[in-house]
């Protein structure tokens, strides 16, 4: 059984755990918005609380966000830290997020501190500096192609968001023992690389994530590959995610976990390039939670969340097992477009007025304005030369016996002249 004594032991008195779940560039004992909710004051700090001998979060604003790093994570989760299931699933998410090893037996070794009293004043903490790795490439064996495949993940997908396989990975612990982490049938092991670092992906092994190289604080996968414009961008919460979609034909990025939090300022600049910002979490307890926290904090954004029609389960909770599933782009667009009707149907209400039928058309029609300030010539008896005008881009039956709605981005009014 987990024991919280043994993290602790591992993750530097818990300010390892607040460092991997809080982005951005905050300080010990500098304020800071809170992650838990959405803050508008700085007013949360870490500090270095010296009765328990451990790093705790203080929150001025809200002190009932105020706790430990199993407190914070508990949170983050959705979990009760005072309920002991939910006390041991919080202990084995940070083991598993961090790659303590304690659950799989093998525990990377304790990291010795020095015996002075640490200052619970704000301090400067230095850069964390970037530990030494090296890896092997090799060519993609067929069953890890196939592996890829089955969420439409072709190797030119691999390719273009330079995914490679890995033979082997070497890098050294905290404390700087080196270990080397070897690729088999059974645990494949492939690198999301960039020139600053290395993100290893290990689907199969308890530790599935590792990171090598100076990995920074604003990771972003996929956003290189993106257009410069584009209708829909997905934000998903998996790199594996995220190549699926662009299988299929679609944009989207992910950052290093759903949990973290999303710049603000990214967003702001992607909204000038997509018309649609739609977040596409897991359909587990975590993804809905980190889901509707995010769309809330970026609501000033327009950013909005999808619910893909899956159980939650660990087989199937997201967008690549939604495509592994069988379903197709076309399955997934009419499920995009059944979601933005329903977004947006107010809106298609009060355009239901602008409606118009050619089979029943007004009894007379004499001028169209159009807000270009376009205007067609007086057509009083052939219909047939009303639509041949209109903006004279159809042949003229094209619209014998159809309905058309018009949009808000090329709305027009027809006036009848009253004889």
């Amino acid at each position: 059984m987990l024991r919280k004594e043994e993290i602790l032991e591992r993750t530097n008195n818990g300010l390892s755990v607040f460092k991997h779940y809080i982005s951005g560039n905050w300080r010990i004992g500098r304020n800071f918005l809170n992650p838990l909710y959405e803050d508008n004051k700085a007013s949360c700090n870490i500090y270095f609380d010296r009765r328990s001998g451990i790093y705790k979060m203080k929150d001025f604003g809200n002190d009932s966000y105020s706790g430990d790093c199993f407190f914070f994570v508990g949170r983050l989760k959705g979990l009760d830290c005072n309920n002991s299931m939910d006390f041991v699933e919080i202990l084995e998410t940070i083991d598993r997020d961090l790659g303590l090893g304690l659950a799989t037996g093998n525990p990377i070794p304790v990291t010795r501190t020095s015996s002075h009293i640490v200052n619970d004043m704000p301090e400067e903490t230095p850069e964390k500096e970037s530990k030494p790795y090296q890896f092997r490439e090799q060519k993609f064996p067929l069953a890890e192609l196939m592996y890829w495949q089955q969420y439409g993940i072709t190797p030119e997908v691999l390719e273009l968001y330079k995914v490679c396989s890995l033979r082997d990975f070497q890098s050294v612990t905290a404390d700087g023992t080196p270990f080397t982490y070897t690729s088999s049938v059974t645990e494949p092991m492939y690198g999301y690389k960039n020139k600053r670092y290395i993100k290893l992906y290990r689907p199969f092994s308890k530790t599935r994530f590792l990171y090598g190289g100076n990995f920074g604080e604003n990771y972003c996968f996929g956003l290189e590959q993106l257009p410069a414009k584009g209708d829909t961008l997905f934000i998903t919460g998996g790199e594996k995610d995220v190549m699926s979609l662009a299988a299929h034909g679609f944009h989207a990025i992910c950052f290093n976990s759903e949990t973290v939090t999303i710049p603000p300022t990214l967003i702001y600049k992607l909204t000038f390039r997509f018309k649609h910002i739609i977040l596409l979490y897991d359909t587990d307890k975590t993804g809905k939670e980190s889901a509707r926290k995010q769309e809330k904090q970026l609501e000033e954004f327009g950013v909005k969340r999808l619910l893909l029609p899956l159980s939650g389960t660990k087989e199937e909770k997201d967008i690549s097992d939604y495509f592994k599933a069988g379903n197709t782009r076309e399955d997934f667009l009419k499920l995009f477009i059944e979601f933005l009707d329903n977004l947006y149907s107010d809106t298609l209400i009060m355009l239901k007025s602008c409606e118009i039928d050619f089979n029943n058309p007004p009894a007379n029609i004499n001028i169209i304005y159009i807000k270009s300030s376009y205007r067609t010539e007086t057509h009083n008896e052939t219909e047939k030369n009303y639509h041949y005008n209109y903006k004279k881009r159809r042949k003229k039956d094209i619209f014998s016996g159809q309905r058309i709605r018009i949009s808000t981005l090329s709305l027009f009014h027809c006036y009848n002249n009253k004889q």
